[in-house]
């Protein structure tokens, strides 16, 4: 084989290796994924929970899941024995105090001031007649006819007359003025608070009736009928349908300069139509969030932040977990 043979075979294999090299880079550049990259959100929604103060066992559940209730409607009804006795026991406190009261501002009764005012009649009666016979003996120590001894002795018993008139006369007085403002004040005190124990426990009461604050739709139930639930343990979560909003993970290189209050584009599949949306939250999502080195050596990496936002048109169906997409970078409007 000539020289010129050679070189002509070695040329068209080259020839034919380049031409395949370009055929399957034709190929590749052909059916290859050529789309843009996406960011995938969903549909978020308001709930709250709906729990008891006190604890009790669920007498009766008046709703179930997937159904719609309104502010006020009866949820759930529970049992609590404890609290029914503590409400007899402040009320029993309430009526004592209020007794208390009562006779403090009456003051004593008829009875006992009949009685202090007959012991001073007697009291006085009694001094009446020790201080005659003291002047009577005083006369006759004078005379020189009584001794000084019998003289003393009837002065100390007119003196000890004198003194119990006294405290007979400060027994009517009480028993007629009553009880001092200070008991009285005391006492009123007392019934204000056994009143505020009431109130107290009637609050625990109402607890025992689980009432709708809001609107919305039952999404979960947790306890059964029968089932014992402690303080603040979640009877039932609500959706307040009313409130939705969509939540994306973008990371930094993608946001195009977002901010609260920009409005973008997203896709909805359930309803296979764009929505507009506009944005009021964005949100670091920490060093725990995903991120992504910007080269193979890391010489800086790129954060990812939450970003919420509400549709601006309300979409009749639209259901928390449907998927919301955005392609290429979020666009502001």
């Amino acid at each position: 084989m000539s020289k010129k043979s050679q070189h002509n075979n070695i040329l068209l294999a080259v020839v034919g290796f380049v031409l395949v090299v370009g055929i399957v880079a034709l190929i590749g550049f052909f059916t290859l994924d050529r789309s843009k990259e996406i960011i995938q959100g969903e549909v978020e929604v308001s709930e709250y929970r709906v729990s008891s103060k006190v604890p009790g066992r669920i007498l009766e559940i008046l709703v179930k899941e997937g159904d719609f209730v309104h502010k006020g409607d009866t949820l759930a009804i529970l049992d609590a024995p404890e609290v029914r006795a503590k409400d007899a026991q402040a009320r029993s406190v309430e009526q004592a105090a209020a007794a208390m009261s009562e006779m403090a501002d009456n003051g004593a009764r008829k009875e006992q001031i009949t009685g202090a005012y007959e012991l001073w009649q007697q009291a006085k009666a009694g001094l009446d007649i020790a201080k005659k016979s003291y002047e009577r003996v005083q006369r006759l120590f004078d005379e020189g006819v009584m001794t000084a001894q019998k003289r003393d002795e009837a002065y100390a018993m007119y003196k000890a007359s004198e003194a119990q008139e006294r405290a007979a006369k400060s027994q009517y007085d009480m028993a007629m003025n009553g009880a001092r403002s200070e008991e009285r004040q005391a006492a009123a005190a007392k019934v204000r608070q056994a009143q505020g124990a009431i109130q107290e426990v009637s609050s625990y009461i109402r607890e025992t009736i689980q009432i709708a604050p809001a609107d919305g739709e039952v999404s979960n139930i947790y306890p059964k009928v029968g089932e014992l639930v402690g303080t603040g343990s979640p009877i039932m979560s609500i959706a307040e349908l009313s409130d939705m909003w969509g939540i994306f993970n973008v990371r930094e290189d993608q946001l195009n300069g977002l901010k609260v209050g920009d409005t973008f584009t997203a896709y909805s599949p359930a309803f296979d139509k764009d929505i507009k949306m506009k944005v009021f939250f964005i949100k670091d999502e920490g060093s725990y969030a995903v991120w992504k080195a910007t080269k193979t050596n890391g010489q800086y990496d790129l954060k990812t932040f939450e970003v919420r936002a509400r549709p601006l048109d309300k979409m009749e169906g639209m259901r928390p977990g449907m998927s919301l997409v955005i392609k290429g970078k979020v666009k502001s409007e």
